[in-house]
């Protein structure tokens, strides 16, 4: 185990860490509430084109970002698929914005905080440099984490979609501890995925835990 008394710093991850979620993004009928709400923004997209649009888009910005772990805008991706199928003119960056909330509500089966992590929170107070780091999309991800009440726990939150890649890529990491202004011994790393949460961050010297294993030992944080 890891000396508690060093850190500083924390780095938490988001989904299945702080939040207990699960999406269905491949159910017809998430496509088909969204393309019903279209209708009423001025675009006309029959679901299933709206489904194989949404995932040739993706990969198609993934396949040309340059980045080995890519990531994408989702609001942007929505956006175009707007351009492309509107029936009038429209402020296709609005739309896609919220096109893509609407997406996220429609795909939702399960959404709440974890009780555990709220009480590892708690037990954290003396720690003053928290933050996230999240493989999520900002335009949904924020909003989530606010109406959970979680979001002004930490100093900051970092979300792939603003930087064009994700976990397990470092730079995330560094990104984060740059802002810390801490040593990487100083800062651990807590999460659910031992690829993106816990062996980045030892790679460049910071301790890390799988958030089940902070659940079970979160004494050694008072």
């Amino acid at each position: 185990m890891f000396e508690s008394g060093r850190i500083k710093g924390l780095i938490f991850d988001c989904y299945k860490t702080l939040i207990d979620i699960d999406t269905d993004e491949d159910d017809e009928r998430t496509y088909e509430m969204l393309s019903v709400w279209l209708r009423y923004n001025g675009v006309k997209i029959k679901p299933e084109v709206l489904r194989d649009e949404y995932k040739k888009r993706i990969l198609e910005k993934m396949d040309v970002s340059g980045e080995e772990y890519p990531e994408v805008k989702v609001e942007e991706i929505f956006s175009d698929i707007c351009y492309d199928y509107k029936l009038w003119t429209i402020d296709e960056e609005m739309v896609g914005i919220a096109a893509a909330r609407v997406f996220r509500a429609s795909s939702i089966r399960r959404f709440e905080v974890y009780p555990e992590s709220v009480k590892l929170l708690e037990m954290c107070t003396h720690i003053s440099k928290k933050c996230i780091i999240s493989n999520g999309q900002r335009v949904f991800s924020e909003i989530e984490l606010r109406y959970l009440g979680l979001y002004d726990e930490f100093d900051f939150v970092m979300f792939s979609s603003d930087f064009g890649y994700k976990k397990p890529d470092k730079r995330l990491f560094m990104t984060a501890l740059n802002k810390f202004g801490l040593e990487p011994g100083e800062v651990l790393s807590i999460g659910d995925t031992f690829e993106n949460d816990i062996i980045p961050p030892r790679e460049i010297g910071m301790e890390a835990l799988e958030i089940e294993e902070a659940w079970k030992f979160c004494d050694i944080f008072t």
